[in-house]
């Protein structure tokens, strides 16, 4: 299904909840909404399934304007991230249920349950009540009865968010393989940075009801128009300083601390005397790996070890820094450490905000 939003907004008496906005979903492909609580994201989701008529504009629907339609007369399933299940239905009648509403006959509708029970790992619980499974095999219930509709459009409003790491991991990659068919235009909306760029496909950045971005996910990760989407589509968030450039091409800091611009970096900022300059959290290291790579001498405040990786929080006068490091790192909080990054890895914003340079080669992850 190709839909389109043309300057749409939402008003909940007088309170703003969706800013007039524009945009197309990219047919047969992930949609991926991504922004923090209340930016919006289900507002916009209601909106596009007709639960919600919109205060402004329309929604046009393969061509179609559907504004106003109900959602009974839409194509289109929709799984919450509250997974809703009949209770007493046993798993195979809870899929099977879009089905005998459109009175499939009862050879086909066996079949079909089988096979989305089969590609969603779920065979052995058919026969079971929802109430006796775990949580994440109720969300692959709630996920085959929306899939089995074989509908234009298929919302997921953070299907995956009530459950644990393991099931996160397991069922995203299961939902990916599942999406690359390209029969169906998916809009799948979270707050992680990291489970956008794995579903891949194209991204609309969303921040208090406003559409920051929207575009291909990697290429929005990597050029994030301005600071308030790079902080969206950064975790952590991106560290972000304020610098004076000199006539001599140096970013000027705090204190002794100068960072030498490249020539592209100059260009860019060519008549902005004052900057923000952005890194990610990824880009700074404990030790030096090339050649001009810059020194930022700093205290540590927090020392946070996640697994297979360090968050390190450290701070130089007013400048505070989060690293994202590979491996575990105890520093002690007080101690002085120097944090290495190169010249290249950093953003350049505006003092308004608005994206001056963005790096070329930046690595993966968020």
């Amino acid at each position: 299904m190709l839909l389109a939003l043309e300057n749409v907004s939402k008003k909940y008496g007088a309170e703003d909840h969706i800013y007039p906005l524009s945009f197309s979903l990219i047919p047969g492909t992930i949609n991926v909404l991504l922004g923090t609580t209340r930016a919006g994201k289900t507002t916009l989701m209601r909106l596009m399934a007709g639960l919600d008529r919109p205060t402004t504009g329309h929604v046009i629907a393969d061509g179609r304007d559907v504004t106003g339609v109900s959602v009974r007369h839409r194509d289109l399933a929709m799984v919450y991230q509250q997974f809703i299940n009949y209770p007493s239905f046993t798993v195979f009648e809870n899929i099977a249920s879009p089905l005998r509403i459109k009175r499939v006959p009862e050879a086909e509708i066996k079949k079909r349950v089988h096979d989305m029970a089969e590609r969603l790992h779920i065979t052995p619980y058919l026969q079971r009540s929802p109430a006796e499974l775990s949580g994440g095999q109720q969300q692959r219930t709630a996920l085959a009865r929306a899939l089995i509709k074989d509908a234009g459009l298929l919302l997921l409003d953070e299907p995956l968010v009530n459950l644990d790491y393991k099931l996160r991991e397991e069922l995203r990659r299961e939902l990916t393989e599942l999406f690359s068919e390209g029969r169906t235009t998916v809009v799948y909306a979270t707050t992680e940075p990291l489970e956008a760029l794995q579903l891949g496909g194209h991204v609309a950045v969303l921040h208090e009801g406003r559409l920051l971005q929207s575009g291909p996910t990697v290429d929005v990760f990597n050029a994030p128009i301005s600071i308030q989407a790079a902080r969206t589509f950064s975790d952590p968030p991106i560290n972000l300083m304020s610098a004076s450039i000199n006539g001599d091409g140096t970013a000027h800091l705090d204190g002794d601390l100068a960072i030498h611009l490249n020539p592209e970096q100059l260009q860019r900022a060519s008549g902005h005397k004052q900057v923000r300059l952005g890194l990610r959290a990824h880009s700074l290291r404990l030790a030096a790996r090339y050649p001009d790579d810059v020194a930022i001498d700093a205290q540590v405040d927090l020392s946070e070890i996640s697994g297979s990786e360090t968050y390190i929080h450290v701070h130089r006068g007013p400048i505070a820094l989060v690293a994202q490091l590979p491996g575990v790192h105890d520093l002690e909080i007080g101690s002085h450490c120097s944090m290495y990054c190169r010249p290249g890895d950093l953003f350049l914003f505006a003092e308004d905000g608005a994206l001056l340079f963005a790096p070329t080669h930046l690595p993966a992850g968020a």
